[in-house]
C-alpha cells in the first residue's frame, strides 16, 4: 500500500501549531494543571476535567468542569488556573485576559460509579484474569500512533516544523528578545514533497499577537530574523518560499479576548498536523485509563520504535478498546509499502504489545499506560504531548505526554 504523496513528483502538505497563549491552549493547560495536582495527591486518580475561557471589554472569565476522584478544593482549582494564567504569560488585561481579574467558575463532581465499575475491576478481572489485567478502558474508541523518519523527532515535517516556529515565538517573548510579542500565536507551514521526501518549505504563516505600538513593517523583519530563520532549517527555504506574517496587517486583539477557548480542540496540533488518521479524542485533561490518551501514547511508542529500529520509514499503530475491558479489541498496523520485514511481522510484535500475555508483562491498560507514561518525553520533541508536550506550542518536558 502507498499513497499519493509517495508517487507524486510534486506533492504539498501543510500543518499547523500554536502558542500556550492559543486560547484554546490556554484551556489544555489549564485542564492538565487540574490533571497533575490530582495525580500528585492520588496517583490512581480518576480525571476527565474541561476548561474554557472568554474575555470581554470588561470582565475575563475561566469555567472549569467535568469529573475528578477524588474531587480537589476548589479554592486549589482556582489557584492552579492563576498559576497557569501566570506562567503562560497573561498578567494584563491588555494582553486578552489576566490571572488576577479572572472570575473562575468550578463544576467538577466525581466519576460516575457505573464508569468506575469497569475501571477498578475490568471484564477480564471479574472473571478472574491475572492482576496485569485488573484495570479496564475508561470509554470505548479507537487511537491511532505514528511515526515517519522526516525529521530527528520522528514526526511529519510539516508538524515539527510548526511546533518549533510556536517554540520559538515563546521563546522569544520570554526571554525578552522580541518585546513587543504577547502571548497569543499561530504557525502553519506547507511542506513540498517529491516522491515521498520533504524537499522544501512553500508557505510559512505566522500569526504574532503584538503591542499596539510596534509596525507591521518591524514585525515582518523581525519575525523572519528572529524566529522563522532560527529554527527552520535554512536547506528548506530558498527564494519561492512564501511569507505570511500576519496577514490581517494587525494582530493586538488576542488571547480569550479574541476568541473563546475551549480544552481539546486542537487534537491534530496535538498529534500528526493531519498526516495520520485521528480517532477523535483529545489527551488534555485526562488520567491513564482514558484510553483517548494512554492509548494513542503507547501506539505513539510502538510506532516510532519500528521506525527507529529500520523495520518502516512510515507507521501508523491503531489501538481500539471496548470500556471496561483491559484488552484491545483490535490492533492494527500500517506502514505504507515502507516496511523492511513483513508487515504482518510487525502487526504481530504490535498486537502482543497491545494485548500482553496472561500473567506477563503488560497486557492490561494500567500496564500499557504505564510503559507509555515512563517512555514519555513530552511534546517538547514534538510527540504527542499534549501542547504539549503538554501544549502544541510543546515549550518543554511536560508528563502525561507521548514519547
Amino acid at each position: 500500500m502507498s499513497t499519493t504523496f509517495q508517487t507524486s513528483p510534486k506533492w504539498l502538505w501543510t500543518s499547523e501549531s500554536v502558542t500556550e497563549g492559543h486560547p484554546d491552549k490556554v484551556c489544555d493547560l489549564i485542564a492538565d494543571a487540574v490533571l497533575d495536582w490530582c495525580l500528585a495527591q492520588t496517583p490512581n486518580a480518576r480525571v476527565a476535567c474541561e476548561a474554557s475561557v472568554k474575555s470581554d471589554a470588561a470582565r475575563d472569565w475561566v469555567w472549569v468542569y467535568g469529573e475528578a476522584t477524588p474531587l480537589p478544593p476548589v479554592r486549589v482549582v482556582e489557584d492552579l488556573v492563576r498559576q497557569t494564567l501566570t506562567a503562560i504569560g497573561y498578567t494584563d488585561r491588555a494582553f486578552g485576559t489576566s490571572a488576577e481579574s479572572a472570575t473562575i467558575e468550578v463544576r467538577l463532581v466525581d466519576q460516575s460509579t457505573d464508569i468506575a465499575a469497569g475501571v477498578d475491576e475490568s471484564l477480564e478481572a471479574k472473571a478472574g484474569a491475572p492482576s496485569t489485567l485488573d484495570t479496564g478502558a475508561g470509554d470505548q474508541g479507537m487511537m491511532i500512533g505514528f511515526a515517519c523518519d522526516e525529521t530527528p523527532e520522528l514526526m511529519p515535517a510539516p508538524i515539527a516544523l510548526a511546533h518549533r516556529l510556536t517554540r520559538r515565538l515563546t521563546e522569544v517573548r520570554k526571554s525578552g528578545r522580541l518585546p513587543w510579542l504577547r502571548p497569543d500565536g499561530k504557525s502553519q507551514v506547507s511542506v513540498e514533497y517529491h516522491y515521498g521526501r520533504p524537499v522544501r518549505v512553500d508557505t510559512v504563516v505566522l500569526s504574532a499577537q503584538h503591542a499596539p505600538e510596534i509596525s507591521h513593517a518591524a514585525i515582518e523583519d523581525q519575525v523572519r530574523r528572529y524566529v522563522i530563520n532560527a529554527v527552520v532549517d535554512a536547506h528548506l527555504l530558498d527564494p519561492n518560499t512564501h511569507y505570511l506574517i500576519n496577514p490581517t496587517g494587525r494582530f493586538v486583539i488576542g488571547g480569550p479576548y479574541g476568541d473563546a477557548g475551549l480544552s481539546g480542540r486542537k487534537i491534530i496540533v496535538d498529534t500528526y498536523g493531519g498526516m495520520a488518521r485521528h480517532g477523535g479524542g483529545a489527551f488534555s485533561g485526562k488520567d491513564p485509563t482514558k484510553v483517548d490518551r494512554s492509548a494513542a501514547y503507547c501506539g505513539r511508542w510502538v510506532a516510532k520504535n519500528l521506525v527507529a529500529a529500520g523495520l518502516a520509514s512510515r507507521c501508523e499503530v491503531q489501538l481500539a478498546y471496548a470500556i471496561g475491558v483491559a484488552r484491545p479489541v483490535s490492533v492494527a498496523v500500517e506502514c505504507f509499502g515502507t516496511e523492511t520485514v513483513p508487515v504482518e511481522q510487525l502487526a504481530l510484535g504490535a498486537h502482543r504489545q497491545g494485548r500482553g500475555s496472561e500473567g506477563g508483562r503488560g497486557g492490561g491498560l494500567a500496564s500499557l499506560a504505564s510503559r507509555a507514561a515512563t517512555r514519555a518525553q513530552s511534546r517538547a520533541t514534538g510527540d504527542p504531548v499534549h501542547a504539549g508536550e503538554r501544549c502544541a506550542d510543546v515549550g518543554g518536558p511536560q508528563p502525561h505526554r507521548a514519547g
